[in-house]
């Protein structure tokens, strides 16, 4: 008799690169990420990768790979290390769920956690501390915009997709209302922000306006916008995957970082 049965299939090795989770200290606490790097012995520049409010999920694990496949060593730090490695889970309302995921991830300790993410970075063989970028992702893209508004001390330039412009007093600590507005003039580094011009969580017209804040810091800023595409766009496990907007974004991407950072192929001409 035939059975249907399929056991589940090993993990595919990829022989051009490393990955796994690692751990590192900020402060006195320890932060896990998830780091993945070619194998060649050239040293490749780097990013750090913010996450979500969802963690890193298995698809924010497969960027990173594919990161590391396009040259670039390649970290994203677990913001939700402290309690257990997964945003809060107590939570009755999906409002209640962002805004404890929010809190668990504050930009007053999660810059901390990132900044220790690149001074791991630069311990490592073959990886480029000296060539370091970041990228985010919604709630992280908002995060990265404060990081990078002031607070960076070793990015040289970043990425944000669908970043959140603002956060409600109720997901902050202090409980007060906080817009990215009120840093945006302190960018520190060139900048490409990627956004759905159908995006539901993140209004088109706050991300308009804060990348028109952010060109007042006479940085380099980026605009690309995508007519179709919702929120979440890149995420392929997601309802809202567009995957034109997300080729083109992923395109725009590597071609930026490739201009500020370099590549792994260049740094070993020099």
């Amino acid at each position: 008799m035939a059975h249907s049965y399929q056991p589940p299939l090993p993990p595919r090795w990829n022989r051009n690169i490393r990955h796994g989770w690692v751990e590192f200290k900020s402060g006195a606490d320890d932060i896990r990420g998830y780091l993945a790097r070619p194998r060649a012995a050239a040293k490749a520049p780097a990013i750090v990768l913010v996450h979500e409010n969802i963690g890193v999920i298995p698809h924010r694990r497969e960027v990173t790979r594919k990161l590391a496949e396009a040259g670039f060593g390649a970290l994203t730090v677990d913001l939700y290390s402290r309690v257990g490695g997964q945003p809060p889970q107590d939570f009755k309302s999906p409002e209640e769920r962002r805004q404890k995921a929010f809190l668990a991830a504050n930009d007053e300790q999660a810059i901390g956690d990132l900044e220790a993410g690149c001074r791991y970075l630069k311990t490592l063989d073959g990886v480029d501390g000296g060539r370091i970028g970041a990228l985010g992702y919604c709630m992280g893209g908002g995060t990265l915009f404060a990081w990078m508004c002031g607070a960076n001390a070793s990015v040289k330039a970043a990425v944000a997709y669908y970043g959140t412009a603002n956060v409600a007093a109720s997901s902050r600590p202090d409980g007060k209302a906080l817009s990215r507005m009120s840093v945006a003039s302190k960018l520190q580094v060139p900048l490409q922000v990627h956004h759905g011009e159908a995006d539901q969580a993140v209004p088109f017209a706050d991300a308009k306006a804060l990348v028109e804040a952010l060109k007042k810091s006479g940085q380099p800023v980026e605009f690309h916008s995508y007519s179709g595409a919702n929120h979440a766009f890149e995420d392929d496990t997601h309802p809202n995957y567009h995957a034109e907007a997300t080729a083109k974004a992923w395109e725009r991407m590597l071609a930026f970082f490739g201009r500020h950072l370099g590549t792994r192929k260049a740094a070993a001409a020099e």
